[in-house]
């Protein structure tokens, strides 16, 4: 049984794709991007904290997205002084690399993130990467701040990661049953090709299939090659399907919904929770297209204590409204700074994430765009689930019982 809460929807601001494409306005042609006009990344008053995530190519709209959030954050603490730490002020720096959203890419960074500038904590967007940086992110000592749903990464016992969003495969059961509900139970398949996109279609392959549908064919799309989907598309829906499994990064994901709308598709779209609703109804300048998709609850709808500011905050930095992937970014940087805090210290990792629940204890309620009370024993933050469809134009909030 589900509840469904009907929501306004609205367009907001168009992103501008090139800026992000590039990697956002400020970041310097090596990649580093030195936050707050901190000249001296080194001094020992200064924190600095890395990032690694697509800031080109086809993902570079997520990776951006991502850092605004850490952006935000940062720069919101600096220019309320800094925090104290047993009695030391200290101000933050972000360093940001693009990785281009290869995990071989992801692994240098990392590397070069700790030895030049000591970072105690390194943001990743993505499972390939956060995968490749754990092999030896416990022996080089820096937390990995990640963010991603894929259930692995605080499955296999790395003491110093971090999992931001909940797992994916909280949505897998209710996303199903309300397609199978709305449309039927055949269903193909077309996620990115990414590490992330195959474990979720392994996991959503079995429950489907348990539920009573069928998987009438199993493709995947290489978003860091492929540009054009019309083959893979028309091959896909030859099978008649009554739902299209689809997901990776907003932007070519909302191409695919396009071009699968214009080839005559009329079925559902499940799709997996890294791309998002409103950011691709902003791609595709109308919500037309994603009628009868099922997915994850824009931020924009959602009603924590510090949502409502977040958001004019965000819209009045950057004109636009601000997505997940901002919203659990920018929680996370306050959380870091409360569990330093509390931890005593800014560069013993393993006293950081030992008092990361302390972190979300004392955490400031006007910033809490998501609220996020405990952190498990394997590392990942507990979010309620929450999704959104999209039926006769709007946006609904679907609740599981």
């Amino acid at each position: 049984m589900i509840v469904k809460k009907r929501l306004a929807l609205g367009l907001g601001f168009f992103l501008v794709l090139l800026l992000a494409a590039c990697g956002g306005e400020s970041s310097s042609s090596d990649g580093e991007e030195l936050i707050d006009g901190i000249e001296d990344p080194h001094n020992d008053e200064v924190v600095n904290i890395g990032y690694s995530g697509p800031l080109s190519g086809p993902a570079a709209l997520y990776g951006e997205n991502t850092l605004t959030g850490i952006r935000l954050a940062v720069e919101q603490i600096n220019d309320g002084g800094g925090f104290d730490v047993n009695g030391q002020n200290y101000m933050l720096n972000l360093v940001a690399l693009d990785d281009m959203y290869l995990p071989n890419e992801t692994g240098t960074n990392a590397r070069r993130l700790v030895q030049e500038y000591d970072t105690p904590a390194i943001y990743i967007p993505h499972s390939g990467g956060i995968f490749a940086s754990q092999v030896f992110n416990e022996q080089e000592e820096f937390i990995i701040a990640a963010y991603s749903s894929e259930p692995n990464i605080t499955e296999q016992g790395n003491d110093l990661t971090v999992r931001i969003p909940p797992t994916y495969d909280v949505y897998i059961e209710p996303f199903s049953e309300y397609q199978m509900e709305r449309f039927g139970d055949k269903i193909a398949l077309l996620p990115t090709s990414s590490e992330y996109g195959k474990d979720w279609t392994d996991a959503l392959i079995p429950k489907w299939e348990e539920l009573g549908g069928e998987v009438v064919y199993e493709g995947s799309v290489d978003f860091n090659k492929d540009t054009d989907f019309f083959t893979i598309v028309t091959n896909a829906l030859s099978e008649d399907p009554d739902v299209l499994f689809i997901g990776g990064p907003s932007e070519p994901t909302a191409l695919i919904a396009k071009q699968a709308r214009e080839l005559g598709f009329e079925g559902g779209f499940l799709i997996m929770d890294q791309a998002k609703l409103d950011e691709m109804e902003v791609v595709l300048e109308t919500i037309e297209p994603l009628e009868g998709s099922v997915g994850t609850l824009p931020l924009i709808h959602s009603e924590y204590p510090g949502t409502d500011e977040f958001v004019a905050q965000y819209n009045e930095e950057h004109g636009r409204n601000p997505g997940s992937e901002a919203g659990f970014n920018f929680v996370m940087t306050y959380a870091l700074v409360e569990a330093m805090k509390a931890a005593g210290t800014v560069s013993d990792t393993h006293e950081i994430m030992a008092h990361m629940q302390a972190g979300l204890d004392n955490f400031p309620e006007e910033k809490m765009a998501y609220e996020i009370k405990e952190i498990d024993s394997n590392g990942g933050f507990s979010v309620p689930l929450r999704m959104g469809v999209v039926e006769d134009g709007e946006i609904i909030e679907v609740i599981p019982e």
